[in-house]
């Protein structure tokens, strides 16, 4: 489970994703985030977690075509 702070970086990140990305299902994009901060969650330096997640995610996203 992810501390708090980590919880509203998650949060924050996945409303921006779905944002930029309506016409992507919102399941989708929160398991793309999911599978990001998994990826990153040990980072020691956690200054750019939130960017790096979400480049991340987005990398795991459908492309738009």
């Amino acid at each position: 489970m992810a501390d708090p702070q980590d919880a509203t970086t998650i949060r924050d990140v996945a409303e921006r994703l779905m944002k930029a990305h309506p016409q992507v299902d919102a399941r989708l994009v929160h398991s793309s985030v999911q599978t990001a901060y998994e990826e990153l969650r040990y980072a020691r330096v956690r200054t750019y977690l939130p960017v790096l997640m979400e480049r991340r995610a987005q990398d795991l996203l459908p492309s738009d075509g």
